[in-house]
């Protein structure tokens, strides 16, 4: 039966600890235990504009009597994957009182969460980033993107010879006229670039707010629009200073050539000794440069992600090669999972069913979740002793079948899924 579970984890409760959604009236309140548990004080404009993104109707708080003690929410994004695009439930301020740890708060909002997400059929994958990577697997996320931070010294980054600019100019544009640009140019790119999300009104007014949090001793933000002879707008950059060092917040590009007259731009800005970007692990600035040691990158996890549903998710992306293979699923924490699935794909045509056939690989669905986006592979996984081969072969098979052109990357980092 579909959803099956506990009398407790179905009242969405634990033994003392109701769980509920809040009222719109409730969000102060529970915005101050989420502030309080990461050590920080609620101020007006705290928790990045929360008040006009959060969503109440999918915002759960523990209670202990009249008061939070923990709480989580659930941002409906649509995500970017290989192939197409996926809508995920982007789970974010995540949060337990440190008088209330230890108690099984924490699980039980995950249970409820995906627990509710599969009854109601609702997103089929759920992702996150961590603030503590140790803690989310145990719910069955992977490891499935990463991030580079990179950090280079401007005097020392000068571009390859011959590096194609194209004819276009780049330009910095006040808010207002850079607005509707930045929209236009980050719809194209996120098309194909997988672990990107949608973004529509308020999470725009998010991703550009500039208030004194955001910019956390900097300059106001600034915006570098490039365009091309004919007036039309292919990529962007959104930077702020701060002690001498460019901030790189943002950059999308629709094509090679502005990405790489955006990147010129932002290493001759004048009066800055160095550079900031958080970008893929796979960012192809250090090929721009002569000196590709000008910039060096600290990669570390980016997204978390979680298969709710094995079938959905799993016919909802596309494969780089045809697949055919038997999974044997464990998964503990979403026992609906359990079990062996065929996975066939071949080019838009993409199965995945139950079946009683010898399995290929075993696996719990913490990897499935890790593979998903086309980063992670089952490769570095199994030779990790966390994938199981029974079918000799069937590693490198699917492995190859998972993997994207790009590695995947989610560009406003901690806040996901916030912007």
């Amino acid at each position: 039966m579909r959803g099956a579970c506990s009398p407790r984890h179905a009242r969405g409760m634990t033994a003392t600890y109701p769980l509920r959604t809040i009222a719109a009236h409730e969000v102060d309140a529970w915005a101050r235990m989420v502030t309080t548990t990461y050590g920080q004080d609620w101020q007006e404009g705290g928790l990045r504009n929360a008040a006009t993104s959060l969503d109440p109707d999918r915002t759960i708080a523990a209670w202990d009597g009249r008061e939070i003690v923990g709480g989580a929410s659930v941002y409906g994004r649509v995500m970017t994957v290989p192939g197409g695009a996926v809508p995920v439930a982007g789970i974010t301020l995540v949060a337990v009182l440190p008088t209330h740890r230890r108690r099984g708060i924490l699980t039980s909002m995950m249970r409820r969460q995906l627990t509710g997400l599969h009854d109601t059929g609702g997103e089929p994958i759920a992702a996150l980033n961590a603030a503590e990577a140790a803690i989310y697997s145990r719910f069955g996320y992977g490891l499935g993107s990463h991030v580079a931070e990179i950090r280079g010294d401007r005097r020392s980054m000068v571009l390859r010879p011959g590096t194609d600019l194209g004819d276009g100019t780049v330009r910095l544009l006040d808010r207002a006229e850079a607005r509707p640009l930045l929209e236009k140019v980050y719809e194209t790119v996120r098309g194909t670039a997988v672990g990107w999300v949608d973004r529509t009104e308020k999470y725009w007014e998010a991703r550009l707010a500039d208030g004194a949090c955001a910019r956390d001793g900097g300059t106001a933000l600034r915006f570098a629009v490039h365009r091309e002879p004919g007036g039309e707008a292919t990529g962007y950059a959104l930077y702020r200073s701060k002690a001498g060092v460019a901030r790189v917040i943002e950059v999308a590009a629709a094509s090679r050539q502005s990405y790489a007259a955006l990147w010129r731009f932002l290493v001759d800005l004048d009066a800055h000794d160095g550079l900031v970007y958080d970008g893929a692990v796979d960012e192809p600035l250090k090929h721009l440069l002569t000196d590709p040691r000008a910039v060096r990158p600290t990669v570390t996890d980016n997204l978390w992600v979680r298969l709710v549903d094995i079938d959905r998710a799993l016919t909802a992306r596309r494969y780089a090669t045809p697949l055919d293979v038997v999974l044997e699923v464990q998964d503990t924490f979403c026992p609906w999972n359990t079990g062996r699935h065929r996975l066939c794909a071949d080019g838009d045509s993409v199965t995945c069913e139950p079946t009683r056939a010898r399995p290929d690989l075993r696996l719990t669905s913490a990897e499935l979740g890790a593979a998903y986006l086309g980063g992670t592979t089952l490769s570095e996984l199994a030779a990790a002793r966390r994938v199981e081969e029974l079918r000799p072969g069937a590693v490198a098979a699917v492995s190859l079948a998972f993997r994207g052109e790009r590695a995947p990357f989610h560009p406003s980092g901690w806040a996901f899924p916030a912007f």
